[in-house]
């Protein structure tokens, strides 16, 4: 059914990352799904790989100028647009000089984690949900790809429990396979100061420990990657609510409707 407000927020996607299975998964659901008379939207990570000039990347002024507060340190959210190359399909994406200026993803040139990827991925997570409530543009579905976007449920869940703006938004998880690579200790602080308490995975937060979270807190669970690594498979067998072992867009989008 068209006229559906479709939200992907993804750590990936193509053309801005090629060669990746989630980026060219969530470029062709995305287009296929604003193809069907759909409104759809994608907010990622302005990665500093990702080149301003060559995809014509600009500032949102009305959007840019807040400040997320992170551990007690305000981090001022700047908001970039485009469309995809020869589409009309807009991609916002989420940037902050702290965060993402580095010319890497995830890891130093050393291949040593940066020290501040939990952090990086709270403030992704909190500033997509704000520019989405700043745009006034409710969103019917959220899907989900990558494990920074894997922070949007357990903030929706927590932080924003008594905020009714996304009350009847279905959420929808891709889960592809993730490095099990460590986060900061202070991981603990940064969730607690945003009174987030319980969090299973508190004491030795991974990427895939916030995958596997985010398994048990939306309406639909999908195999991004035919095979996943051991932990996300065991998760995924054991959480109890709707899953797809494959991207079926029969089930997709009657999650969607």
């Amino acid at each position: 059914m068209p006229n559906q407000k479709i939200l992907y927020i993804t750590t990936e996607l193509y053309p801005y990352q090629e060669g990746s299975s989630i980026a060219q998964t969530v470029h062709d659901m995305a287009l296929k799904m604003y193809s069907k008379g759909n409104d759809v939207r994608v907010f990622m990570p302005r990665f500093g790989l990702i080149s301003e000039r060559k995809f014509q990347l600009h500032e949102v002024i009305r959007l840019s100028g807040m400040n997320i507060i992170i551990n007690d340190l305000d981090q001022p959210l700047i908001i970039k647009v485009a469309s995809l190359p020869g589409e009309r399909l807009q991609v916002y994406f989420i940037d902050n000089e702290e965060y993402f200026k580095r010319k890497q993803y995830y890891f130093e040139e050393d291949g040593s984690p940066f020290i501040d990827n939990g952090e990086r991925a709270v403030f992704f997570a909190r500033g997509v949900i704000e520019t989405i409530k700043k745009l006034n543009w409710v969103p019917d579905v959220i899907h989900l790809s990558g494990w920074m976007a894997s922070f949007i449920p357990l903030y929706l869940k927590t932080y924003y429990k008594n905020d009714s703006y996304f009350n009847d938004t279905k959420m929808i998880l891709s889960v592809f396979n993730e490095t099990n690579t460590p986060l900061e200790k202070k991981m603990e602080s940064i969730l607690k100061f945003d009174n987030i308490e319980g969090y299973e995975d508190m004491e030795n937060p991974t990427f895939q420990s916030f995958v596997k979270d985010a398994m048990k807190n939306v309406d639909l669970v999908i195999k991004g990657d035919e095979f996943l690594e051991k932990e996300l498979d065991d998760m995924f067998n054991k959480i109890d609510g709707e899953k797809s072992e494959y991207i079926d867009i029969e089930l997709i989008e009657k999650i969607y409707n």
